[in-house]
């Protein structure tokens, strides 16, 4: 079609990767090639937790067209190492970019941190709208976690690349209402903030009964009362607090703490299984998404965790995974968090603050005493929450219509 509007997208994470950014960009430009527009995707052709997995260096995905470029993911492991692949990426997609027919509108995540940068050029370059996700915050990120000086000149530059985003961009997406209030301090734009939540990937996760679950059963989980953590375990997310209640719940014998997912808190755990075999703590890698409902129904309680400085700066994503496959949640930090308040609110499970391992532990052991009707109820107003609230479907086609240059909803802070 000649008048066929283009959306092109630049994201270091895109699927089958099976980081959560690259599979809420996946939705957003699938659903865009629904509605009538063609989609080029420029990403990594290396996996961006392990840089050993190569993709195809083209593919056409549910209509999607995707670009995987070179020397884009050298893996995690220094901050040096990162903005250096980050920096190759961002470079080569712009400039990939640039030559693309008919483009209509950019857009650009937080992996890389700086990619509004790149955006920024090509929306000026080829007067194109320009939208900018924000699913997480940095500098703000890398300093929370001790790994960089808020003094520093890379924490100058990036806030400066911020403000620069910021002040171009036509729409931006933040994830919660903490979140919009830190990126407004960086600088106040609210008529063009929007705060839309992640979603579940509803379409790939069900309920599934203990009695028909695959997964707990090729992991010997019959009649064990299982607390997972399924997802990226991060400086952002500590678990501290739940291995060490682990540790003294391990007299327990029916009680399992699963820690599934990847990260660099996730070697630590691994090392630590490897070393001392408890036997009440598994440790896996990501499972596959396709089964993704059968890892996640194993649990009987979902651990959320965000770190007393991070909010505002990442967004508790898992939740709504744990909410989709009608599981309670067990909120790890500040009960003043986008967690916190979600349990509160909608009474789906509980909140506990990190360090205070004996009030875990004690609320670990009211959990195993709660009669599984209870339980189950709890799972169950979590699942209709999801349903009336935070569903797939009404927060994918906001983000669609903000692509498409629909009003943004005012973010709450600036109507406060």
């Amino acid at each position: 079609m000649s008048d066929q509007r283009t959306l092109v997208i630049m994201t270091q994470v895109y699927l089958p990767d099976p980081a959560a950014v690259g599979q809420h960009i996946a939705d957003a430009a699938e659903r865009m090639v629904n509605r009538g527009w063609r989609v080029i995707v420029y990403t990594s052709r290396r996996g961006y937790d392990d840089p050993t997995r190569i993709f195809p260096r083209t593919e056409t995905r549910e209509g999607v067209e995707i670009r995987r470029l070179p020397l884009s993911s050298f893996g995690k492991a220094s901050i040096p190492i990162r903005l250096v692949a980050q920096a190759m990426f961002l470079a080569q997609a712009t400039l990939r970019a640039l030559w693309a027919r008919r483009i209509s509108a950019v857009l650009v995540s937080t992996s890389p941190p700086f990619a509004g940068v790149g955006g920024w050029l090509l929306s000026k370059v080829r007067r194109a709208r320009l939208i900018w996700w924000v699913m997480d915050v940095n500098p703000d990120q890398m300093i929370t976690s001790g790994r960089l000086s808020p003094t520093s000149i890379v924490a100058r530059v990036f806030d400066a690349m911020n403000r620069l985003t910021l002040r171009a961009a036509d729409g931006i997406i933040v994830l919660d209402r903490f979140m919009c209030e830190r990126m407004l301090a960086k600088l106040s734009v609210p008529q063009k903030v929007s705060v839309v939540g992640p979603w579940a990937h509803e379409d790939r996760l069900e309920m599934v009964s203990h009695a028909d679950n695959p997964f707990r059963r090729q992991h010997g989980l019959e009649g064990k009362f299982v607390v997972m953590y399924s997802g990226n375990h991060g400086f952002s997310t500590p678990l501290a607090t739940l291995l060490e209640a682990a540790k003294r719940l391990a007299a327990l014998p029916d009680l399992v703490f699963m820690f599934i997912g990847g990260g660099v808190i996730k070697k630590e755990i691994d090392a630590m299984v490897e070393r001392e075999h408890p036997a009440n703590i598994v440790s896996l890698p990501y499972q596959p998404i396709e089964s993704i409902r059968y890892s996640l129904s194993a649990a009987d309680v979902h651990a959320v965790s965000i770190a007393n400085e991070g909010v505002g700066v990442i967004h508790p994503c898992k939740i709504y995974g744990a909410m989709a496959v009608g599981r309670p949640i067990l909120a790890l930090g500040p009960r003043l968090s986008h967690a916190g308040e979600l349990v509160e609110r909608e009474q789906i499970g509980w909140a506990c603050e990190h360090g205070d391992v004996d009030a875990l532990v004690a609320t670990l052991r009211r959990l195993l005493e709660l009669p599984r009707p209870a339980l189950d109820a709890m799972g169950s107003r979590a699942k209709a929450a999801l349903s009336e609230r935070y569903s797939r479907q009404s927060s994918l086609d906001a983000v669609c219509d903000l692509i498409e240059g629909a009003g943004p909803a005012a973010c709450p802070e600036a109507e406060a």
